[in-house]
């Protein structure tokens, strides 16, 4: 096996990925929910409750950053 069986390999690999990706954004099952994702940075903090609870949560998870 040469480099060149090689690169072909990788990129028919990362081919498919890149197909699989697409596929799974694409399918009609997740449009509610990416539409819905889509208008969460324009929600109040009292709508999204779990946001302020993740913001708090933060520094206690990775530590304090000043």
């Amino acid at each position: 096996m040469d480099i060149g069986e090689v690169r072909g390999i990788i990129a028919a690999v990362t081919m498919l990925a890149f197909a699989g990706v697409g596929w799974w954004a694409y399918r009609p099952r997740n449009r509610d929910r990416f539409e819905e994702d889509a208008l969460y940075p324009f929600l109040d903090e009292a709508e999204a409750p779990e946001a302020s609870e993740s913001a708090s949560a933060a520094p206690e998870a990775g530590g304090e950053h000043r």
